[in-house]
């Protein structure tokens, strides 16, 4: 017992402790990685036709191994009372960073797995962006979430912000009122989001007509939702905008559309003829969705005669390539056939008489 003694009492006054040390996190942390990669083996072996990145938890799943390790050993470092109680609240702070980002990347995980799997399911498409906008909301509301506690937790762990805390304890609900209306819009945003979420107004790649812009959502946040327009720039819009204001959602329900083209003829125009050719036109294109094509005279002027052609398409991109390929083809139709029929003024003018003086 006394040699034993002697050669702990050794290694404490020596640097082989420490280097013991580091060799055993190392081996803990390689030891962590290996049960992580067959444990990601099985779970894949078992999900099959889902792909989930289980490798975003590797690093922190990596981490809290490695943590646990340095605190399991960190009484047999030859340290100082103070030097110890550093180190110990240090790794107190960096475990609760370290389980925020753990569970961070495991709610992004799930996520993947809900839209993988209910994309799986699920053959309706409107349903499917419905069930990633609730999914993707939810994970930005619990992240948020998480980093508030996170933060809190490592305040609280500083003994002068536990005391500075019950102190003001007294006045928190003066505090409460001023904080409410420094952050009155925040919060009106945050509750803004929070109601996107529920309600949904928009989703996730509804074509929507903002500010004039046509585009589809990419993404919804919290605060905003950038919107991807037409020509591939991004619109930025607050979120208590579409809450507060009106705008056009082409895809709230089903992306099925008409598109309307007018056209401005002569009186001269025969609107059946026209009306066959616009019935040919949509019928050799796969654009057309087989619904709806229509043709009226819609209004009439002194000089000329409005028509409206009215067909349908599946989704908004369709319409437009489609409306302009009607356009296109009835004028050339027109040109072609009917010249007549293209609007015209026809002016008459009378000569006035004057009589020869005598």
């Amino acid at each position: 017992m006394e040699t034993i003694e002697s050669f702990w009492n050794s290694l404490q006054s020596g640097y082989l402790l420490p280097a013991i040390v580091v060799v055993v996190v190392l081996v803990v942390y390689l030891a962590a990685n290996s049960l992580f990669s067959k444990a990601i083996s099985a779970i894949r072996s078992s999900i099959r036709g889902i792909s989930i990145p289980l490798e975003l938890m590797a690093w922190p799943f990596r981490s809290l191994v490695s943590l646990v390790a340095l605190a399991v050993l960190l009484h047999s470092l030859p340290l100082s009372a103070d030097s110890r109680q550093f180190l110990r609240h240090t790794l107190l702070i960096i475990a609760i960073i370290g389980i925020s980002w753990f569970m961070m990347r495991l709610f992004r995980v799930f996520e993947e797995f809900i839209l993988q799997h209910y994309a799986a399911k699920v053959r309706e498409y409107e349903s499917a962006r419905k069930i990633s906008t609730h999914v993707s909301l939810i994970r930005k509301i619990l992240n948020v979430l998480l980093v508030l506690l996170a933060v809190s937790s490592v305040l609280m762990t500083f003994d002068t912000v536990r005391q500075v805390g019950l102190s003001i304890l007294a006045s928190a609900g003066i505090a409460g009122v001023i904080l409410g209306f420094a952050a009155q819009k925040s919060l009106t945003t945050l509750i803004a989001g929070i109601q996107i979420a529920i309600t949904q107004p928009i989703s996730i790649d509804d074509v929507v007509v903002v500010e004039n812009e046509w585009g589809r959502i990419e993404e919804i946040t919290l605060t905003y939702v950038v919107v991807q327009l037409w020509d591939q720039r991004r619109l930025i819009v607050p979120i208590n905008w579409f809450i507060d204001r009106p705008f056009q959602n082409w895809s709230r329900t089903s992306a099925e559309l008409l598109g309307t083209v007018f056209l401005y003829t002569d009186y001269t125009v025969n609107p059946e003829t026209l009306r066959h050719e616009l019935e040919r036109v949509v019928a050799s294109t796969p654009l057309w969705d087989g619904r709806v094509v229509k043709l009226h005279i819609t209004n009439t002027t002194d000089k000329s005669v409005e028509i409206r052609a009215l067909v349908s398409a599946a989704n908004s991109s369709n319409v437009w390539e489609l409306r302009c390929l009607v356009r296109e083809q009835l004028i050339e139709f027109i040109k072609s056939n009917y010249p007549g029929w293209l609007p015209k003024v026809t002016m008459e003018m009378e000569q006035s008489k004057v009589p020869r003086e005598a």
